[in-house]
């Protein structure tokens, strides 16, 4: 059970972190409407989601905290955190390297 907390906390934690940018572009009135091109950017995302959970999932080594009902919630909120995070590091990382200000 811990296990299966861990890893859908931290990929919802990703895809969270993946579909902000996105939503607050519909917020701005940016995104008018819905582009079939959409779908292949959200597939990607979404594989790229499930690589970085698994490639971050063995640094995660929290256990429940507590018990019962209250620590799984405890753990799953500790896991959507860490992989929220995580990608948002990754996202931050390549936007400075992408504008030169990184030297990677």
């Amino acid at each position: 059970m811990e296990v299966v907390l861990k890893l859908s906390g931290i990929l919802l934690g990703v895809l969270a972190r993946t579909l902000t940018p996105y939503l607050r572009k519909v917020k701005q009135g940016k995104v008018k409407e819905f582009k079939n091109g959409y779908w292949l950017s959200a597939l990607a995302s979404f594989i790229l989601g499930l690589i970085t959970t698994l490639l971050i999932f063995p640094k995660f080594e929290i256990t429940q905290t507590g018990p019962g009902i209250e620590g799984l919630i405890k753990l799953f909120c500790t896991a959507f955190g860490f992989g929220f995070a995580w990608n948002s590091l990754v996202n931050e990382t390549a936007k400075w390297a992408e504008k030169g200000k990184l030297d990677v």
